[in-house]
């Protein structure tokens, strides 16, 4: 008797998601992309916490309840920094460094890497310190203490990713592909940051 195979997913669920995030992105693309990154940096420090949680039980050592606070600074952070912020550099970054430049390659990965990023973990070590309510001694302290490790390890993880970005991806679609990287990475810098 022959058996009747059916569809793991519903092909057409995931096309209308998909329509409809193109549909926003066209009509409201700062909005889209803000909201985008708001909810993937969320997700990446939820992914920190879940993470550390299962490390320390692993060891036997007390889990934490889940820090809804810490996640709701990342989805701000996200939502009113990276969202933005990322939308006009790869806007500008296309009209500063054209694909006609023959160089354009290597100057747009330069621009990223020795400027946008070191400045962007700035930003994201001061703008956290200021949601987590800390005052200006915590904010050195940290800086201090791990932002040269965590530029480098950006430099380490984020370099072929953005490479891979800045060339290859329509810039439409260029803040989605880097938030989908960043949902790692700022698993890496919740954990990095304690």
């Amino acid at each position: 008797m022959p058996v009747q195979s059916l569809p793991v997913r519903d092909g057409s669920f995931h096309f209308r998601l998909l329509q409809q995030y193109l549909i926003l992105l066209k009509k409201y693309p700062i909005l889209t992309k803000s909201v985008t990154s708001g909810i993937l940096s969320a997700l990446g420090n939820l992914l920190s916490q879940y993470l550390e949680a299962r490390k320390k039980a692993k060891h036997g050592g007390p889990v934490n309840e889940i820090d809804v606070a810490g996640a709701t600074r990342y989805a701000i952070f996200g939502l009113i920094i990276t969202g933005p912020v990322s939308h006009f550099f790869y806007q500008l970054m296309e009209v500063w460094m054209p694909t006609t430049d023959p160089f354009c390659i290597v100057k747009r990965l330069l621009l990223d890497r020795l400027i946008f990023a070191p400045g962007f973990l700035l930003l994201f070590y001061l703008v956290m310190n200021i949601l987590e309510a800390k005052g200006w001694e915590d904010f050195e302290r940290k800086m201090r203490r791990s932002y040269w490790t965590a530029l480098k390890m950006n430099w380490k993880v984020w370099t072929p990713f953005t490479f891979i970005n800045i060339n290859f991806v329509p810039v439409q679609f260029r803040v989605l592909f880097a938030n989908m990287i960043a949902l790692f990475w700022y698993a890496y810098l919740a954990t990095v940051r304690k």
